[in-house]
């Protein structure tokens, strides 16, 4: 199979069914039979409905139709992806469901990582009918589609973001700011800065869209680095953050 590394994300949020479906629109636009596609590709009339019947394909025969029906394999992942209604925010209620239960949470922080199933249980001690349960809770909230054989599609959009004063960012002001910054960042590959200046307004919009574009690389990386054994791979969080702001204790010293 071809790589498409700039469109690895939009085929994982479009899924395989997703895409069959794309294809099966696009034989009918081109007025093309399954016989005629089975020619082209080489294989049995018999095989080529099958594999549309039962709605699986692996993503090198995608692209192998893609070339057949002389359509471009990027353009086709994008469209689909495009077509997906994507949630932005969650609403409170739904990030507090997700706050109320650990079990919900924490499989919803892999399923935000893209884990699988069996990746979760057998890095957690999560029962599968747990984990099942979980899922099941997540689909309910909209972050996920829960697929058959525990897959699921994520629901959310790459421009989502929590809600700036809602529970999950509560419970990371509470809970997780503490417990990441008591690391010591010593190690080469990790990087703490506090840089303090005063700049102009545009500039600080400008700044904030460099951050978002590095969030949105780091994520890209992640899953393009799925591919790696489990071995060469290892858990990093990255915290971006800039914000109009100035030390309590020096601000209760300025003259009034």
């Amino acid at each position: 199979m071809r790589s498409y590394p700039k469109y690895r994300y939009l085929i994982l949020m479009a899924g395989t069914t997703d895409l069959i479906d794309a294809l099966k629109h696009e034989l009918k636009a081109a007025d093309l039979t399954y016989a005629d596609l089975a020619e082209r590709i080489k294989m049995s009339e018999s095989s080529v409905k099958r594999m549309f019947s039962q709605r699986e394909m692996t993503l090198s025969r995608v692209d192998e139709i893609c070339r057949a029906l002389k359509i471009d394999f990027a353009e086709l992942a994008r469209s689909v992806a495009d077509a997906q209604v994507l949630v932005q925010e969650l609403s409170h209620d739904q990030e507090k469901a997700l706050v109320n239960s650990k079990h919900t949470l924490l499989v919803g922080i892999c399923c935000l990582s893209q884990w699988t199933f069996e990746q979760i249980t057998s890095s957690y001690s999560i029962s599968a009918p747990e984990c099942i349960k979980a899922l099941t809770q997540l689909d309910r909230l909209g972050v996920i589609e829960l697929k058959p054989l525990n897959r699921y599609r994520l629901k959310l959009a790459k421009t989502f973001r929590w809600r700036p004063e809602g529970p999950i960012m509560k419970f990371f002001r509470q809970h997780v700011l503490p417990d990441y910054y008591a690391g010591s960042f010593a190690a080469a590959d990790e990087t703490l800065m506090l840089v303090h200046g005063s700049i102009g307004r545009d500039a600080a919009m400008s700044f904030n869209e460099k951050l978002q574009r590095v969030a949105q690389e780091f994520a890209q990386q992640h899953l393009a680095d799925q591919k790696l054994p489990a071995h060469q791979r290892e858990g990093f969080t990255l915290v971006l953050a800039m914000r109009e702001w100035e030390f309590s204790a020096f601000k209760d010293l300025r003259r009034r």
